[in-house]
């Protein structure tokens, strides 16, 4: 899959959980940190696109990666703690682990690419 489509799923995703947020009423330091991480991804997948070379772009998506599994992390706290409803989260979780998967896919062909020219 392009960039552009993991750009334009990381920038949905980071909507709907700003969307999620403003229903949430109290935690405002979890909350705080779910926006944070979810938000985050996207910022890091785009910010790659301006990378200084590739082992830059790695980087920027490896941290965009990190940043996936902390947002998944916050989404189980806020179902665990009856937060959110599991049904609620189910969506962003999917869309979460796609744009995972996506990344675990770049991430290893670039470094693959990389590999390969030297």
């Amino acid at each position: 899959m392009s960039e552009s489509k993991l750009r334009d799923l990381s920038v949905d995703f980071s909507v709907k959980v700003v969307k999620l947020c403003e229903k949430i009423k109290g935690h405002y330091s979890l909350v705080n940190q779910l926006e944070r991480s979810a938000t985050s991804i996207g910022a890091n997948i785009h910010e790659a696109n301006y990378a200084h070379g590739k082992t830059d772009f790695i980087a920027k998506f490896q941290i965009a990666l990190k940043e996936c599994y902390e947002t998944e992390y916050w989404l189980e706290v806020f179902i665990k703690s009856e937060i959110i409803d599991r049904e609620s989260a189910k969506e962003l979780y999917n869309q979460c682990g796609t744009i995972r998967r996506m990344l675990i896919a770049s991430i290893n062909t670039t470094k693959d690419n990389l590999n390969n020219r030297e």
